[in-house]
């Protein structure tokens, strides 16, 4: 019998183009960092608006209760002191509670700013640590943070672009956690070596399920995914910080690699070299709480909305035109038994505008979900695929994310076909939908905080250079709830 000599090969090259982009590539793009600036504003603001939602607090705080971390990680919009990998999991939880943060729609789709939970709880606790001990020897500013999460995004996006992780049955989290991972270890002064080691762990870790985004398990977990994910990532990096090792094959080895336990013994395709590409191109969620397939779904029922209003018990039938990835994910019929559940179904997420003339988070909630009115427009709605939505949904240069709605009455009368391309969140309309992304933010704050402290922190955010040189344990400050 011949033995495989036992030779520890060179690791795979997955993994060094990760730890060369994240140590080597100088991010240039202006429109990159304005749009990370944006980004972060934002996330923060979700993460306020969920902590009015109490299925998202009992989650929150530290592990063994009434602990305190001196210099610890805190956490928006309370009072908690939290060591930095319980703080990625609460924070992560946040950002990603109501489904209103920022979104990536590609071959896997997800939501990159869900590595903020690891990006900023990594960095309040550095800034306030500033220690050799863990290779980091000076503090980290808000303009650090903008080019890890720069970095994270292109991570996650970029292995999202031609690799369907759903399609083998694993959530995107797990791009997450990757991207967490490796900006983190670098954060906390990481080489080369340090990264790929810290990544190759993540790889080699058991991935979630996507179990809990479909029917019939719908559930809550979806909205703590990504802050699991990115305690996680934390938790790797600080261990890789320590001299931990790692699995330099931990993608391509043969039986035991990623590449045959979970994808079906196929590599990883890549469309483009890590830029910033995707944080150029991120989508923001503005108007609406809802997964982003839908969100031109409802635009289009609030314009409709004045005309539907007052004759909803004299509609025949709806038709909603959308795209492939829509019919795939957010297609429901029959019950919905959750919040989560409500928040990824299409028929939902445009009953309820068509109806009220609105959609926010709290319309998931069992109170408007009993309304009959709602379950009677979803039994009369129809999807039909419009294959050039599909088509443009997949185009590299369009990118779009269309819906259209029309409304068909029992008089044989109808209301136009209201079509929307790209959604108010879409780099095409930045400019219609910016203003609004920050009124969004005050609002949220508004929540949680007093009108001065809103004020220093628009104040702040109005100012890119004061904002990119602030220290983040200062910034993060801003944010605390005593």
């Amino acid at each position: 019998m011949t033995h495989t000599p036992n030779l520890r090969p060179t690791p795979d090259e997955e993994l060094v183009h990760i730890a060369e982009y994240v140590t080597d590539y100088q991010v240039t793009s202006d429109l990159a960092y304005e749009t990370a600036r944006y980004c972060l504003m934002d996330s923060l603001g979700c993460a306020m608006l969920a902590l009015n939602f109490p299925e998202c607090t009992k989650l929150l705080g530290p592990t063994v209760e009434g602990t305190i971390v001196p210099n610890g990680a805190r956490i928006p919009g309370t009072d908690y002191i939290l060591d930095p990998i319980t703080a990625a999991f609460n924070l992560g939880s946040m950002i990603r509670w109501l489904d209103y943060n920022d979104t990536w729609l590609a071959a896997e789709w997800g939501h990159p700013s869900d590595n903020l939970g690891a990006i900023l709880s990594a960095a309040d606790f550095i800034s306030q640590n500033p220690s050799p001990r863990i290779g980091r020897g000076a503090g980290v500013r808000v303009r650090d943070v903008l080019t890890a999460s720069i970095k994270a995004h292109e991570i996650q996006g970029i292995l999202a672009l031609e690799n369907s992780f759903n399609r083998v049955g694993l959530d995107h989290v797990l791009l997450v956690k990757v991207a967490s991972t490796a900006v983190v270890t670098h954060m906390l002064g990481g080489d080369k070596e340090k990264i790929i080691n810290a990544l190759s762990n993540a790889w080699v870790d058991g991935q979630s399920l996507r179990t809990y985004r479909h029917a019939p398990n719908t559930g809550s977990r979806k909205s703590w995914a990504a802050g699991d994910a990115t305690s996680r990532a934390v938790q790797l990096a600080l261990m890789a910080m320590k001299g931990e090792m790692g699995y330099p094959t931990a993608l391509t080895a043969p039986t035991w690699g990623f590449y045959d336990v979970s994808f079906k013994g196929q590599p990883f395709k890549f469309q483009r070299p890590y830029e910033s590409y995707v944080m150029e191109n991120v989508l923001f969620k503005i108007s609406f709480p809802a997964e982003f397939h839908a969100q031109t779904a409802a635009e289009c029922a609030m314009i409709l909305h004045p005309q539907v209003k007052d004759r909803l018990e004299n509609i025949e039938r709806i038709i909603i035109t959308t795209h492939e990835s829509a019919i795939r994910i957010i297609d429901k019929k029959g019950a919905l038994h959750n919040p989560a559940d409500r928040d990824h179904c299409i028929q939902y997420m445009t009953a309820v505008p068509l109806i009220f003339g609105r959609l926010t988070a709290d319309d998931y909630e069992d109170s408007v979900a009993a309304d009959p009115r709602i379950d009677s427009l979803r039994a009369k709605m129809q999807l039909i695929e419009n294959k050039q939505y599909s088509a443009d949904y997949l185009d590299p240069e369009k990118r779009s994310i269309a819906n259209a709605v029309q409304i068909f009455f029992n008089d044989g009368t109808s209301t136009e076909n209201i079509a929307i391309e790209y959604p108010l969140g879409h780099r095409r309309r930045r400019a219609e939908g910016i203003p609004l992304l920050i009124e969004k933010f005050k609002t949220n704050l508004a929540t949680r905080l007093p009108e001065d402290r809103i004020a220093a922190i628009l104040n702040l955010f109005s100012n890119p250079q004061k904002l990119e040189d602030t220290p983040a344990h200062e910034f993060m400050n801003l944010f605390v709830v005593k």
